[in-house]
């Protein structure tokens, strides 16, 4: 249990009170009547809201700006502290980290991005109404892929080590206000919160069908339902670009030898168009399907990690209130 530390919300906040002079901390702040990741000060430190889900931007943005010069790399002046990050946003840095820190083609500004973060995950006290992360294997508590999780129960703030940048941290923490080591009682209070989410998730998504079956379920449909479920549908791409594993983008250059990849969605019109005119995704209902081909059946066979985190993002961001749940279990029951 050694990799445990305890200190109180009030001794929380003066530590990141001190971090602030040299790392840029972010943290989930209220953000109408949501929540979403802001870089905290000493007037938000105590606005800081913990243990809920989901910051509404994935984490992501952080490692693929929707925006950035690919050329022009600058060390940034600090390091980033980024907090309250949940699980399924920690589960999708895993495709992400397939696909750019691959070993032949390592991309150098998402390298850098990863590098210059310390990352603390975020065990989920409750749950939205679309989440779903158990039903794709993944908990509603950090697992993979972080440097510290915190948990904060009452006003005690609880914090476990999974890295060495972590443990790099807690020795930073310790500079600035005592830290002890919580009782079994404590612990064991942590792990009873995650199992009674985690069970609330499996009831209420019980009907779901897994990844792999979902899979199979898409593979196998016909125009009938994908003409059916995107009738309501804008083209906005916003089902893509703020889910946490995406990662679709344009180069653009321009003057001065800069280029610039910029965030691209494969429900915008024209996405695939090539020479003469061609699109393959021309119609509506073929770019709606092509994005569930691409997380559910094409992703799998390339990557070893899953494309879909369960996070519901895509459900609550759509215009048109298209749910991908809905679709997968009318594809269950035919």
């Amino acid at each position: 249990m050694s990799n445990y530390h305890s200190l109180s919300k009030q001794s929380w906040e003066k530590a990141l009170s001190q971090m602030m002079k040299n790392y840029h901390i972010y943290a989930p702040l209220a953000w109408g009547e949501s929540q979403d990741y802001e870089r905290i000060d000493e007037d938000s430190i105590s606005e800081i809201i913990y243990n809920h889900p989901k910051p509404a931007s994935p984490l992501k943005t952080f490692f693929l700006p929707v925006k950035e010069n690919v050329v022009n790399i600058e060390k940034s002046d600090k390091k980033k502290i980024i907090m309250g990050i949940p699980s399924c946003d920690l589960s999708g840095t895993n495709i992400l980290d397939e696909m750019y820190l691959d070993n032949a083609f390592t991309d150098p500004t998402y390298n850098k991005n990863r590098e210059e973060s310390i990352l603390i995950g975020s065990d989920c006290h409750s749950l939205q109404e679309h989440c779903h992360c158990t039903t794709y294997g993944i908990k509603p508590y950090p697992e993979e892929n972080h440097d510290l999780t915190l948990s904060r129960i009452n006003d005690t703030i609880y914090l476990q080590v999974h890295s060495n940048k972590g443990e790099q941290l807690i020795r930073e923490v310790k500079e600035f206000t005592p830290l002890t080591e919580p009782t079994e009682n404590e612990i064991q209070g942590i792990l009873d919160k995650r199992k009674s989410v985690e069970e609330e998730l499996n009831k209420r998504n019980s009907d779901l069908p897994n990844y792999s079956d979902t899979g199979d379920l898409i593979n196998s449909s016909g125009d009938e339902i994908w003409k059916k479920h995107s009738e309501t549908c804008v083209s906005c791409g916003a089902c893509a670009t703020i889910c946490p594993t995406c990662t679709c983008f344009l180069l653009l250059e321009k003057p001065g030898f800069e280029k610039v990849r910029h965030l691209d969605a494969c429900q915008y019109p024209g996405f695939e168009k090539v020479a003469a005119g061609e699109d393959p995704l021309n119609e509506l209902y073929k770019r709606f399907r092509n994005r569930y081909m691409c997380k559910y059946v094409w992703k799998p066979e390339k990557f070893e990690s899953i494309a879909c985190t369960g996070c519901g993002r895509c459900i609550e961001a759509c215009i048109g209130n298209i749910s991908k749940n809905e679709l997968f279990l009318e594809l269950k029951n035919k």
